[in-house]
């Protein structure tokens, strides 16, 4: 307790100090002799920076939407960033449009939420997902002129190494490799911690099993789902382009999907 009426008092009095050095008068009543040469300096010129009130509000105001878009149910907005598109531009430009993306983000993400909030409808929520693809294009766009600088300097790709290993369950994935400042042939922690190989082959066969059938069912109800899916914008749309659709859909055999009955529609009757 006295240690903090102590902290408390040291720091209403170096409060009131800086106060009156500001005004001045305390430098006239006691001189400089008593606070030194830099603080006399200081009080004779403060700083008195004022942070405008309009500045803060418009800065956080672009954390939401344009006021003329509240309330809309439609907002119009364009498409994502190709990567053709972001290969042409210089590093300077996709350092700025990275930001712009990212302010952009953080709007929606904030519209979102208020609109999660106020119970209402949040418009256009596709734009959140043009600005993600347009980053990850980004991204990638950068990364190959980074494998391609490091190719051309150094002969090596320039991304972190990887391995493939197998963990205790059996399930292969890539070990990206790490520096330490510990060999690894002397780190114990690193090896216990990395978990790899596992002890009971017999329990981890089954598990492979059970594990490979779910990832094989997975898949198999995808198939018959994006199946299904184009058999019924064949059966609503007659004149459908179908090179678009094997574009976005190439698991589906859209021959076979074609000459099923679910992609009949009224127009193939009355034809």
């Amino acid at each position: 307790m006295a240690f903090i009426k102590c902290v408390q008092t040291l720091c209403a009095r170096t409060k009131l100090a800086l106060k009156t050095c500001a005004s001045g008068s305390i430098v006239e009543r006691f001189g400089s002799r008593h606070f030194g040469k830099s603080v006399a300096m200081s009080c004779n010129a403060p700083n008195t920076t004022e942070v405008n009130p309009d500045e803060i509000n418009k800065r956080l105001m672009e954390f939401f939407d344009d006021q003329k878009n509240w309330g809309e149910n439609e907002i119009k907005v364009g498409r994502a960033w190709c990567k053709d598109e972001l290969r042409i531009k210089s590093n300077t430009d996709l350092h700025k449009l990275w930001f712009v993306l990212l302010k952009e983000k953080n709007m929606l993400l904030s519209m979102e939420h208020e609109s999660k909030e106020m119970m209402r409808l949040f418009p256009n929520p596709e734009r959140l997902d043009k600005v993600e693809e347009s980053m990850t294009n980004l991204e990638e766009v950068v990364r190959e002129r980074n494998r391609a600088y490091y190719m051309l300097e150094t002969g090596e790709d320039g991304e972190r190494p990887v391995r493939l290993v197998i963990n205790r369950l059996g399930i292969r994935f890539f070990y990206k490799m790490k520096e330490r400042a510990i060999p690894h042939q002397r780190n114990l922690k690193w090896w216990r911690g990395l978990q790899v190989g596992h002890d009971n082959p017999l329990s981890v066969g089954s598990f492979l099993r059970l594990y490979r059938e779910q990832l094989y069912l997975a898949k198999k109800r995808k198939r018959t789902r994006n199946l299904n899916h184009v058999q019924h914008l064949m059966r609503r749309f007659p004149h459908l382009d179908l090179e678009a659709v094997r574009k976005q859909y190439p698991e589906v055999d859209l021959e076979k999907a074609r000459i099923q009955r679910r992609a009949y529609g009224s127009h193939e009757f009355n034809s």
